[in-house]
């Protein structure tokens, strides 16, 4: 039997809770004979979180649901709590020379998300409670290319602020990087969850990034994430904390109206960062894209989504990988990619922007 049901503990009110409170939790039993294991564990049971064991995560099948839209919503607010067996890294270009894995899958529900398609039919969120082995890992990359400097982005599978109030793991990873000489760590994020990480030392090698996007993106497309004022508020914090910042415009989509937006998100950026937190900001510019299974499995779930996907108003842009994704005509990406440009630039003279893709 894949799964046992434990007993349900009596329920109490917390002193605070994270905006991410998991509707049933997984737990594999090794998870439970680590530190943070025990504590997640210890938090679900005086949250009153429902909770089971199973041998893997692969083995969780019988998720509730009477359909395939309900089961999806259903995994989305399910938690597995387990340790990262494989700890051989993914490459992580052009964000980071490698992924570092703290956790797989999102609470959010951005129509165009990538892992609508990667984490297939798997969309429930896991998290991983072997930190160490997973540093340990890190420490053997950035061995094999110093003195050159290794990047590691952490949000390559999931969104890890949005789960930090659950797992503290960015903190864990944050003070191990301050000590790497030749290691840096890099993340994005869609939420506002960031005080527990604004007294730590960092040393300056975390960059954190925020996605950002005009407010009709956020409205439309992003379902479940800290709105756009939580998030240009979050950035100021992280900013007066010396972090190295940048900011991930994407998915940019053209839509009526999309210079006022857009202006109007640069503007608003500029009017709440410090001015000295813009001598080394970065911006990444990441137009939408979509694939056809990407198409099909975003209007099965999202039924009633505004997203555009008309593959005949699109051009189809190979990938490094034998795979391609429709993009934008060459006129409407330069439109976008050279308006987008001279605000940034407006405003922020000094701030690279790493790429247009």
């Amino acid at each position: 039997m894949a799964t046992t049901t434990l007993d349900r503990p009596a329920a109490r009110t917390p002193k605070s809770r994270p905006s991410f409170v998991p509707e049933l939790v997984y737990f594999e039993p090794d998870a439970l004979e680590y530190p943070k294991g025990k504590r997640i564990f210890d938090w679900v049971k005086s949250e009153g979180i429902p909770y089971r064991m199973t041998t893997s995560h692969n083995r969780i099948t019988n998720l509730p649901g009477d359909t395939e839209l309900e089961q999806y919503k259903i995994a989305k607010r399910t938690l597995v709590v387990g340790l990262r067996k494989t700890l051989k890294f993914d490459t992580s270009k052009p964000s980071a020379e490698y992924a570092i894995p703290i956790a797989t899958g999102c609470m959010a529900h951005c129509h165009y998300c990538y892992l609508q398609t990667t984490l297939g039919a798997k969309p429930y969120i896991r998290v991983y409670v072997n930190i160490d082995d997973i540093t340990n890992a890190a420490l053997g990359y950035i061995e094999e290319r110093k003195p050159e400097i290794t990047r590691f982005e952490a949000a390559c599978t999931s969104d890890p602020v949005g789960l930090e109030p659950i797992t503290g793991s960015l903190r864990e990873l944050i003070e191990f990087m301050a000590e790497q000489e030749y290691g840096r760590l890099r993340f994005v994020t869609k939420f506002h969850h960031v005080d527990s990480l604004l007294d730590l030392k960092h040393n300056g090698h975390t960059r954190i990034r925020f996605s950002v996007n005009d407010k009709y993106v956020i409205k439309n497309f992003e379902p479940a994430t800290s709105r756009f004022e939580e998030r240009i508020e979050a950035a100021a914090k992280v900013a007066k904390a010396g972090y190295p910042m940048g900011f991930i415009i994407a998915p940019i989509i053209w839509h009526d109206g999309w210079e006022e937006g857009y202006a109007e998100l640069i503007e608003s950026l500029a009017a709440a960062l410090p001015k000295d937190a813009t001598k080394d900001l970065t911006f990444e510019l990441i137009q939408h894209r979509f694939t056809k299974t990407a198409k099909s499995t975003i209007e099965k779930r999202y039924p009633r989504t505004k997203l555009e996907m008309d593959i005949e108003k699109r051009k189809y842009k190979w990938g490094r990988w034998g795979q391609g994704k429709y993009v934008y005509p060459t006129e409407q990406a330069d439109a976008l990619r050279l308006f987008i440009s001279e605000r940034i630039f407006e405003h922020f003279p000094q701030a690279t922007i790493d790429y247009f893709t």
